[in-house]
Protein backbone atom coordinates (compact mmCIF):
# COMPACT_ATOMS: atom_id res chain seq x y z
CA UNK A 1 0.00 0.00 0.00
CA UNK A 2 3.08 2.21 -0.27
CA UNK A 3 1.67 4.63 -2.82
CA UNK A 4 -1.29 5.72 -0.73
CA UNK A 5 0.19 6.10 2.75
CA UNK A 6 -0.17 9.89 2.70
CA UNK A 7 -3.89 9.84 2.03
CA UNK A 8 -5.94 12.12 4.25
CA UNK A 9 -8.85 10.58 6.17
CA UNK A 10 -11.57 12.89 7.50
CA UNK A 11 -13.02 12.03 10.91
CA UNK A 12 -16.13 13.58 12.46
CA UNK A 13 -17.00 14.65 16.01
CA UNK A 14 -13.34 14.70 17.03
CA UNK A 15 -14.17 16.53 20.25
CA UNK A 16 -15.92 13.46 21.59
CA UNK A 17 -14.23 11.92 24.62
CA UNK A 18 -13.93 8.60 22.77
CA UNK A 19 -12.58 9.94 19.45
CA UNK A 20 -8.88 9.73 20.29
CA UNK A 21 -8.53 6.00 19.53
CA UNK A 22 -9.74 6.57 15.96
CA UNK A 23 -7.33 9.43 15.34
CA UNK A 24 -4.50 7.25 16.64
CA UNK A 25 -5.65 4.24 14.59
CA UNK A 26 -5.53 6.33 11.40
CA UNK A 27 -2.06 7.60 12.24
CA UNK A 28 -0.74 4.17 13.23
CA UNK A 29 -1.93 2.86 9.86
CA UNK A 30 0.26 5.48 8.18
CA UNK A 31 -2.41 7.96 7.11
CA UNK A 32 -3.13 11.59 7.93
CA UNK A 33 -6.06 12.09 10.31
CA UNK A 34 -8.05 15.24 9.56
CA UNK A 35 -10.01 15.84 12.76
CA UNK A 36 -13.20 17.90 12.46
CA UNK A 37 -15.55 19.36 15.05
CA UNK A 38 -17.66 22.43 15.66
CA UNK A 39 -14.78 24.22 17.34
CA UNK A 40 -11.01 23.81 17.45
CA UNK A 41 -11.29 24.20 21.24
CA UNK A 42 -11.18 20.43 21.67
CA UNK A 43 -8.44 17.99 22.55
CA UNK A 44 -8.13 16.68 18.97
CA UNK A 45 -5.81 19.55 18.04
CA UNK A 46 -3.30 18.07 20.46
CA UNK A 47 -3.39 14.71 18.68
CA UNK A 48 -3.15 15.81 15.05
CA UNK A 49 -1.85 18.89 13.29
CA UNK A 50 -4.69 18.59 10.77
CA UNK A 51 -7.98 20.09 11.97
CA UNK A 52 -10.99 21.75 10.36
CA UNK A 53 -13.96 23.44 12.02
CA UNK A 54 -17.35 22.41 10.67
CA UNK A 55 -20.73 24.20 10.79
CA UNK A 56 -23.63 22.85 12.82
CA UNK A 57 -25.74 20.18 11.13
CA UNK A 58 -28.63 22.69 11.01
CA UNK A 59 -26.55 25.15 8.97
CA UNK A 60 -27.90 25.30 5.38
CA UNK A 61 -24.35 25.77 4.09
CA UNK A 62 -23.01 22.64 5.79
CA UNK A 63 -22.50 20.53 2.68
CA UNK A 64 -21.06 23.43 0.70
CA UNK A 65 -18.54 23.81 3.52
CA UNK A 66 -17.89 20.05 3.50
CA UNK A 67 -16.97 20.32 -0.19
CA UNK A 68 -14.54 23.11 0.63
CA UNK A 69 -12.92 21.22 3.52
CA UNK A 70 -12.49 18.09 1.43
CA UNK A 71 -10.88 20.01 -1.41
CA UNK A 72 -8.64 22.27 0.68
CA UNK A 73 -7.30 19.35 2.72
CA UNK A 74 -6.94 16.87 -0.17
CA UNK A 75 -9.20 14.39 1.62
CA UNK A 76 -9.57 11.05 -0.15
CA UNK A 77 -11.44 9.03 2.49
CA UNK A 78 -14.24 9.87 4.94
CA UNK A 79 -15.24 7.67 7.88
CA UNK A 80 -18.53 9.18 9.12
CA UNK A 81 -19.45 8.71 12.77
CA UNK A 82 -21.93 11.49 13.55
CA UNK A 83 -25.49 10.15 13.60
CA UNK A 84 -26.95 13.46 12.41
CA UNK A 85 -24.95 13.41 9.15
CA UNK A 86 -25.01 9.70 8.23
CA UNK A 87 -27.98 9.82 5.86
CA UNK A 88 -26.60 12.82 4.00
CA UNK A 89 -23.15 11.22 3.66
CA UNK A 90 -24.83 8.07 2.35
CA UNK A 91 -26.88 10.06 -0.17
CA UNK A 92 -23.71 11.69 -1.47
CA UNK A 93 -21.48 8.60 -1.71
CA UNK A 94 -21.56 8.51 -5.50
CA UNK A 95 -21.19 12.30 -5.76
CA UNK A 96 -18.04 12.21 -3.64
CA UNK A 97 -16.73 9.09 -5.39
CA UNK A 98 -16.77 11.05 -8.64
CA UNK A 99 -14.61 13.64 -6.85
CA UNK A 100 -12.16 10.88 -5.83
CA UNK A 101 -13.38 10.81 -2.23
CA UNK A 102 -14.48 7.46 -0.77
CA UNK A 103 -17.12 7.49 1.98
CA UNK A 104 -16.93 4.33 4.08
CA UNK A 105 -20.55 3.79 5.06
CA UNK A 106 -23.54 1.58 4.31
CA UNK A 107 -26.11 2.79 1.77
CA UNK A 108 -28.86 5.29 2.54
CA UNK A 109 -31.67 2.71 2.78
CA UNK A 110 -29.75 0.73 5.40
CA UNK A 111 -28.89 3.82 7.43
CA UNK A 112 -32.52 4.97 7.52
CA UNK A 113 -33.80 1.67 8.91
CA UNK A 114 -31.37 1.57 11.82
CA UNK A 115 -31.54 5.24 12.74
CA UNK A 116 -35.27 4.84 13.34
CA UNK A 117 -35.90 2.70 16.44
CA UNK A 118 -39.41 1.81 15.26
CA UNK A 119 -38.14 0.60 11.87
CA UNK A 120 -35.34 -1.26 13.66
CA UNK A 121 -37.91 -3.04 15.85
CA UNK A 122 -39.92 -4.02 12.78
CA UNK A 123 -36.76 -5.26 11.05
CA UNK A 124 -36.01 -7.48 14.05
CA UNK A 125 -39.57 -8.84 14.12
CA UNK A 126 -39.60 -9.49 10.35
CA UNK A 127 -36.36 -11.46 10.52
CA UNK A 128 -37.10 -13.33 13.77
CA UNK A 129 -34.46 -11.54 15.82
CA UNK A 130 -35.43 -11.52 19.53
CA UNK A 131 -36.11 -7.97 20.69
CA UNK A 132 -38.01 -6.26 23.52
CA UNK A 133 -41.69 -5.45 23.05
CA UNK A 134 -41.99 -1.99 21.53
CA UNK A 135 -44.84 0.36 20.67
CA UNK A 136 -45.52 3.79 19.21
CA UNK A 137 -48.04 4.18 22.02
CA UNK A 138 -47.31 4.38 25.74
CA UNK A 139 -47.67 0.68 26.45
CA UNK A 140 -44.38 0.15 28.28
CA UNK A 141 -42.45 1.97 31.00
CA UNK A 142 -39.30 2.88 29.08
CA UNK A 143 -39.66 5.91 26.81
CA UNK A 144 -37.10 6.49 24.05
CA UNK A 145 -36.73 9.04 21.26
CA UNK A 146 -37.61 7.33 17.98
CA UNK A 147 -34.52 8.98 16.53
CA UNK A 148 -31.72 9.30 19.05
CA UNK A 149 -28.32 8.06 20.12
CA UNK A 150 -26.79 6.63 23.26
CA UNK A 151 -28.81 7.02 26.42
CA UNK A 152 -29.88 10.60 25.66
CA UNK A 153 -33.60 11.19 26.18
CA UNK A 154 -34.34 7.72 27.58
CA UNK A 155 -36.35 7.57 30.79
CA UNK A 156 -38.81 5.47 32.79
CA UNK A 157 -42.29 6.89 33.25
CA UNK A 158 -45.61 5.78 34.69
CA UNK A 159 -47.41 9.03 33.96
CA UNK A 160 -49.04 10.04 30.68
CA UNK A 161 -46.42 11.24 28.18
CA UNK A 162 -46.58 12.95 24.81
CA UNK A 163 -45.48 10.14 22.49
CA UNK A 164 -44.84 12.34 19.46
CA UNK A 165 -41.48 11.24 18.06
CA UNK A 166 -41.05 8.61 20.76
CA UNK A 167 -41.48 4.88 21.33
CA UNK A 168 -42.15 2.88 24.47
CA UNK A 169 -40.32 -0.34 25.19
CA UNK A 170 -40.30 -3.02 27.85
CA UNK A 171 -37.50 -2.66 30.36
CA UNK A 172 -34.74 -5.25 30.09
CA UNK A 173 -32.64 -6.43 33.02
CA UNK A 174 -29.54 -8.43 32.31
CA UNK A 175 -26.00 -8.23 30.96
CA UNK A 176 -25.55 -5.54 28.33
CA UNK A 177 -23.37 -6.26 25.31
CA UNK A 178 -22.13 -4.22 22.40
CA UNK A 179 -20.91 -6.18 19.39
CA UNK A 180 -18.29 -4.60 17.13
CA UNK A 181 -18.70 -5.91 13.59
CA UNK A 182 -16.65 -5.41 10.44
CA UNK A 183 -18.55 -6.19 7.23
CA UNK A 184 -16.47 -6.67 4.11
CA UNK A 185 -17.12 -5.62 0.52
CA UNK A 186 -19.49 -8.59 0.12
CA UNK A 187 -21.44 -7.42 3.21
CA UNK A 188 -20.26 -10.47 5.16
CA UNK A 189 -19.44 -10.02 8.87
CA UNK A 190 -15.74 -10.86 8.99
CA UNK A 191 -15.17 -9.81 12.59
CA UNK A 192 -17.84 -10.21 15.28
CA UNK A 193 -16.48 -9.02 18.62
CA UNK A 194 -18.99 -9.19 21.52
CA UNK A 195 -17.93 -7.06 24.47
CA UNK A 196 -19.65 -6.91 27.81
CA UNK A 197 -20.23 -3.30 28.83
CA UNK A 198 -18.71 -3.14 32.31
CA UNK A 199 -19.13 0.58 32.75
CA UNK A 200 -21.03 3.20 30.74
CA UNK A 201 -20.93 6.99 31.03
CA UNK A 202 -23.30 9.18 29.03
CA UNK A 203 -24.05 6.23 26.74
CA UNK A 204 -20.35 5.59 26.01
CA UNK A 205 -18.48 2.48 27.08
CA UNK A 206 -15.68 3.31 29.54
CA UNK A 207 -14.85 -0.31 30.39
CA UNK A 208 -15.50 -3.55 28.55
CA UNK A 209 -14.58 -7.22 28.29
CA UNK A 210 -14.34 -9.23 25.06
CA UNK A 211 -16.25 -12.50 25.40
CA UNK A 212 -16.94 -15.56 23.30
CA UNK A 213 -20.73 -15.78 22.92
CA UNK A 214 -21.99 -18.18 20.27
CA UNK A 215 -25.66 -17.25 20.62
CA UNK A 216 -24.93 -13.57 20.06
CA UNK A 217 -22.67 -14.39 17.10
CA UNK A 218 -25.39 -16.53 15.53
CA UNK A 219 -27.94 -13.73 15.68
CA UNK A 220 -25.44 -11.12 14.46
CA UNK A 221 -24.82 -13.23 11.36
CA UNK A 222 -28.56 -13.48 10.88
CA UNK A 223 -28.96 -9.69 11.17
CA UNK A 224 -26.14 -9.09 8.69
CA UNK A 225 -27.52 -11.63 6.20
CA UNK A 226 -30.85 -9.76 6.12
CA UNK A 227 -29.39 -6.44 4.93
CA UNK A 228 -26.23 -4.96 3.37
CA UNK A 229 -23.92 -3.44 5.94
CA UNK A 230 -20.58 -2.12 4.81
CA UNK A 231 -17.59 -1.53 7.03
CA UNK A 232 -17.73 -1.02 10.80
CA UNK A 233 -21.06 -1.22 12.65
CA UNK A 234 -22.04 -2.00 16.21
CA UNK A 235 -25.02 -3.83 17.61
CA UNK A 236 -26.44 -3.74 21.13
CA UNK A 237 -28.23 -6.47 23.04
CA UNK A 238 -29.03 -7.81 26.51
CA UNK A 239 -28.56 -11.31 27.83
CA UNK A 240 -31.40 -12.10 30.23
CA UNK A 241 -31.08 -14.15 33.42
CA UNK A 242 -32.59 -17.18 31.66
CA UNK A 243 -29.95 -17.01 28.90
CA UNK A 244 -32.20 -15.45 26.25
CA UNK A 245 -30.70 -12.66 24.17
CA UNK A 246 -32.67 -9.60 23.05
CA UNK A 247 -31.37 -7.09 20.53
CA UNK A 248 -32.22 -3.42 20.95
CA UNK A 249 -30.20 -1.36 18.50
CA UNK A 250 -27.89 -1.28 15.49
CA UNK A 251 -25.53 1.64 14.89
CA UNK A 252 -24.54 1.46 11.20
CA UNK A 253 -21.28 3.34 11.71
CA UNK A 254 -17.97 3.31 13.53
CA UNK A 255 -18.37 3.86 17.27
CA UNK A 256 -16.46 5.14 20.28
CA UNK A 257 -16.19 1.79 22.03
CA UNK A 258 -14.63 0.08 19.01
CA UNK A 259 -11.22 0.77 20.46
CA UNK A 260 -11.68 -2.58 22.20
CA UNK A 261 -12.83 -4.28 18.98
CA UNK A 262 -9.70 -3.02 17.22
CA UNK A 263 -7.44 -4.09 20.10
CA UNK A 264 -8.99 -7.56 20.18
CA UNK A 265 -8.37 -8.10 16.45
CA UNK A 266 -6.35 -5.63 14.39
CA UNK A 267 -6.45 -2.04 13.22
CA UNK A 268 -9.56 -1.85 11.01
CA UNK A 269 -8.42 1.29 9.15
CA UNK A 270 -6.19 -0.65 6.69
CA UNK A 271 -9.01 -3.19 6.27
CA UNK A 272 -11.46 -0.48 5.26
CA UNK A 273 -9.06 0.80 2.64
CA UNK A 274 -7.66 -2.45 1.26
CA UNK A 275 -10.94 -4.38 1.22
CA UNK A 276 -13.73 -1.82 0.87
CA UNK A 277 -11.92 0.57 -1.47
CA UNK A 278 -9.25 -1.49 -3.23
CA UNK A 279 -11.22 -4.76 -3.25
CA UNK A 280 -8.40 -6.85 -1.79
CA UNK A 281 -8.99 -10.00 0.24
CA UNK A 282 -7.51 -10.37 3.69
CA UNK A 283 -6.94 -13.04 6.31
CA UNK A 284 -8.66 -12.40 9.62
CA UNK A 285 -6.73 -12.82 12.85
CA UNK A 286 -7.89 -14.62 15.97
CA UNK A 287 -10.05 -12.62 18.37
CA UNK A 288 -8.45 -12.00 21.79
CA UNK A 289 -11.26 -13.19 24.05
CA UNK A 290 -10.83 -12.10 27.64
CA UNK A 291 -9.21 -8.79 26.68
CA UNK A 292 -10.43 -5.98 28.93
CA UNK A 293 -10.53 -2.23 28.25
CA UNK A 294 -10.59 0.54 30.86
CA UNK A 295 -10.62 4.24 30.01
CA UNK A 296 -9.37 7.29 31.87
CA UNK A 297 -9.14 11.03 31.38
CA UNK A 298 -5.90 12.50 30.09
CA UNK A 299 -4.69 16.04 29.40
CA UNK A 300 -3.66 17.95 26.30
CA UNK A 301 -1.77 21.26 26.66
CA UNK A 302 -1.72 23.76 23.77
CA UNK A 303 -1.17 27.45 23.10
Amino acid sequence: MGGILTQVILLEASGSLTASYLIKAVQEAGYIALATDLTPECYAIGLTSHFASMPKVSNPDLWKEVDTVLKENNVSIVIPSLDETLVEWAKRKQYFKEKKVEVILSDEEVIKVFQDKWLTYNFFIEHNIPTPKTSLNQEYEMIKPRFGRGSSGIYISNKVEDMEGQISQEVLNGIEYTIDVFCDSSHEPVYIVPRERLNVKEGKSTAGLVVKHEKIEKYVRKICSATKFLGPINIQCFEMKNGDVKFIEVNPRIAGGMALGFAATENWIPLMISNLIEGKRFEKVDIKYGLKMMRYYSEIFTY
